[in-house]
């Protein structure tokens, strides 16, 4: 086997075979395969694409650099949920105690932000104290203890993929479904969780921007977690919009301890409760609904306790940046248009968020909403707030922002987009 004939193939529109799969991807985590000759075979991979079959084997190869979690001593059956990425989507956060509190364990294993996209664990290391990095025996420790646990992959879990998620970053190939599917997967599986459910955004604050490029990437996924004997099912939800107010570290802790305490934006406790019941489900617990746990307190109580057993203050106060700057509606009448991904660009450029994977976040920047699409504004309203420590990112974030805010005549008629527009499951 050689990196030059496996990219050949792929560049011909070949299928490779399970060998060249098995081989390309155990020689690039040893380093046999150079980062420049992955990058020529993740381009191939993008413009030719591949079949079920390669996608099911390349996932299988990286999970086979790995090691396997096991949760099988757990008391309770284990559910986990994964988000395509999006802006102001902070669900993970009241998500994972909400669906201990109704009887299912949550080992969830969560990522930093890229880009406009913001990460889980940039969010929570927003609180005092709270640690991303647990070894397995504390990860199962607070497991066992808390019922949900938000945590850092550890360097065994599908090395592979760590590598090749990088590389991909910086060549122009995040977007490619098979690629796409095979990252998610290949950890999920790895994971161990013995039921997953995906929201996969579509929008212009999505990587996928089409309703049928969507679905082909949730019914890859369910397909590979189903192969896997993971039962796997799907939500499609809008992020063309941003969910809920906020976009940013801090500012989005805020707001999904508002959704624990039984508050919050509605269009983030719907989808919240949403995906809490098709993680129940799959995981087979009935009982206790969801939006009886955010109402009587029980979510909350694990929220605090999840927190603390990883270290967080979680009466501590949240950070708050240092400048603030506010973005005013331009005429009255009606908004219909707040670009997510204009927004997830501009909380980016604030601070919350970063271009490399080494790079800072600065924890109480970002972009707090106080009008959404559909509200009648008025000329010289406050329509957004711009919170950064580097008050000279402002020009860029503002920039990023042109275009991204409509405001039409008064009496526009105005209909929301559905929040959940499709389910997938096998």
């Amino acid at each position: 086997m050689d990196a030059v004939s496996v990219i050949r193939a792929k560049r011909d529109r070949a299928e490779l075979t399970d060998k060249q799969i098995d081989w390309v991807i155990d020689a690039y985590t040893r380093g046999e395969v150079a980062d420049e000759q992955m990058s020529a075979l993740a381009m191939a991979i993008l413009l030719n694409g591949m079949v079920p079959r390669e996608i099911s084997r390349w996932t299988e190869a990286m999970i086979r650099t790995g090691v396997r979690m096991d949760f099988s001593s757990l008391p309770l059956p284990t559910s986990d949920k994964h988000s395509t990425g999006g802006v102001g989507d902070k669900t993970t956060l009241p998500l994972a105690p909400l669906v201990a509190a109704c009887g299912a364990a949550v080992p969830q294993l969560s990522g930093r932000g890229l880009g406009h996209t913001g990460g889980t664990l940039d969010k929570l290391e927003s609180i005092p104290g709270w640690r991303a990095a647990l070894s397995n025996d504390e990860m199962m420790t607070v497991l066992r203890d808390t019922g949900a646990v938000i945590c850092a992959a550890g360097d065994g879990l599908a090395p592979a993929d760590r590598k090749l998620y990088a590389l991909r970053d910086v060549t122009g190939t995040v977007e490619s479904i098979p690629l796409i599917a095979s990252s998610i997967m290949s950890k999920k599986i790895a994971e161990g969780t013995g039921a997953l459910v995906l929201d996969v955004k579509v929008g212009t604050g999505a990587f996928m921007k089409s309703l049928d490029q969507a679905r082909e990437l949730a019914r890859t996924m369910v397909g590979l977690g189903t192969a896997a004997g993971v039962n796997t099912v799907a939500l499609l939800t809008g992020m063309s919009v941003p969910l809920g107010l906020t976009a940013g570290n801090a500012l989005e802790v805020r707001e999904s301890v508002e959704v624990l305490a039984g508050g919050g934006p509605a269009d983030l406790v719907e989808l919240t409760v949403a995906l809490a019941r098709e993680m129940l489900a799959a995981a087979g617990v009935s009982g206790k609904d969801p939006e009886t746990a955010l109402k009587d307190g029980s979510a909350m109580d694990h929220w605090r306790r999840m927190i603390t057993a990883q270290g967080g203050d979680v009466d501590a106060p949240l950070p708050v940046a240092r400048e603030q700057h506010v973005v005013t509606a331009p005429a009255t009448g009606v908004l219909t248009g707040l670009d997510a991904y204009a927004v997830g660009v501009a909380a980016w450029r604030l601070g919350a968020g970063r271009a490399r994977k080494e790079d800072p976040v600065q924890a109480g920047a970002g972009v707090e909403i106080h009008a959404k699409p559909g509200a009648e504004v008025t000329a010289g309203q406050r329509l957004l707030t711009l919170h950064t420590d580097t008050p000279e990112r402002f020009a860029y974030a503002l920039e990023a922002l042109e275009g991204g805010i409509t405001v039409d005549a008064p009496g526009t008629p105005y209909t929301p987009e559905p929040l959940i527009l499709d389910r997938i499951a096998v």
